[in-house]
């Protein structure tokens, strides 16, 4: 039977969790040669496609000088090439390479097996528990975060396959509370 909740215990396991799959994630990335930022454009890209640099900022939630830093090391590498927008010709758009294509699917794969590893050490009984006990928590965290920060949640979550949104907000559109798209730069990766 379980004790009264424990708000600070729950705090602490997911901080954890968080801290852990974060080191994983930047050991996996560090492997295959490229940074957390430049691997999040990676995958990015690799889901969404080629994409206007503004689009691709705020789908990272970086400023754009800061994603202009990342993809000229990623261009360097030949992981990512530039291209005239064809619907703005004032605009350009950035894609993945073959190359860039093949880093994108490494950094996945690692993930993947870090995750699969986890999930194995799991009793084989409870692992289906456990994943529908976490989907309980994001939807609680969900709901808890759109009473604060209506949006705020749907902005973070996008392109996490996480995704728990029942409705979505329009572009550049920002929560009442101020920790919308522009208020949360820098929070993924």
């Amino acid at each position: 039977m379980d004790a009264t909740p424990d708000p600070a215990r729950l705090r602490s396991a997911v901080q954890a969790l968080v801290r852990r799959f974060g080191v994983a994630e930047r050991a996996d990335v560090a492997c295959c040669g490229v940074t957390v930022a430049q691997a999040a454009a990676l995958e990015a890209l690799g889901a969404e496609g080629p994409q206007r640099l503004g689009d691709l900022s705020r789908r990272l939630g970086i400023a754009p000088s800061t994603l202009t830093r990342n993809l000229v090391r990623l261009e360097e590498e030949g992981l990512v090439a530039r291209e005239a927008d064809p619907g703005d010709a004032r605009s350009a758009r950035v894609g993945l390479t073959a190359r860039g294509k093949k880093a994108a699917a490494a950094v996945e794969a690692q993930e993947a097996g870090f995750a699969r590893q986890v999930l194995e050490r799991i009793p084989a009984g409870r692992r289906a528990a456990v994943l529908t006990a976490l989907g309980d928590l994001l939807a609680a965290v969900r709901g808890a975060t759109e009473d604060c920060c209506p949006g705020a949640f749907d902005h973070l979550m996008t392109g996490t396959g996480a995704d728990l949104s029942t409705r979505s907000r329009g572009a550049g559109e920002t929560a009442a509370c101020g920790c919308g798209p522009s208020a949360t730069r820098g929070a993924r990766r």
